[in-house]
């Protein structure tokens, strides 16, 4: 088990949630492609975005699969200008490549906001560390666990 896939499972295990993380036969690293592989609608994918501020933080966007996140909403809530984060910082800071980017088990737990839209499901499917693990959960469940803020910052 790779190291990013475990801090996932791990930190789904300390919330005391039950989740079984599938090993997809194709990449999961789109929101289309993990719609394809887990069989469900795409916004019922949770997809991790991540932003970066002026002093080198990352803020963390979980919205559904089918909607984007508005940079001025986003900044907004944020309280600070914010630019997209690219591939090393991402990597520094959450241990997570782009394209498996947990909404859990960050190395440094970004500040973390929730696309209402995803609420609309009684489940939903989110990157388990990898491109091509993914695991199923109630969206209430996952707002609870990543500590969230429910908030509008789509377009």
């Amino acid at each position: 088990m790779s190291k990013s896939l475990k801090r996932v499972t791990d930190a789904l295990a300390a919330a005391r949630v039950e989740a079984t993380v599938l090993e997809m036969e194709a990449e999961t690293r789109t929101a289309g492609q993990a719609a394809d592989a887990a069989g469900c609608a795409l916004d019922q994918i949770v997809k991790s975005i991540m932003f970066g501020t002026p002093d080198g933080h990352l803020c963390l966007f979980l919205t559904a699969g089918g909607n984007q996140v508005d940079a001025a909403r986003a900044s907004a809530l944020a309280g600070q200008p914010l630019g997209r984060a690219d591939a090393r910082q991402v990597r520094e800071q959450t241990g997570f490549a782009i394209g498996g980017v947990a909404p859990l088990g960050h190395l440094t737990p970004p500040a973390t906001w929730f696309d209402p839209r995803l609420l609309e499901f009684p489940a939903v499917w989110a990157a388990a560390g990898t491109p091509r693990h993914i695991f199923r959960i109630a969206p209430d469940v996952l707002l609870r666990i990543t500590g969230a803020t429910l908030a509008d910052f789509t377009a």
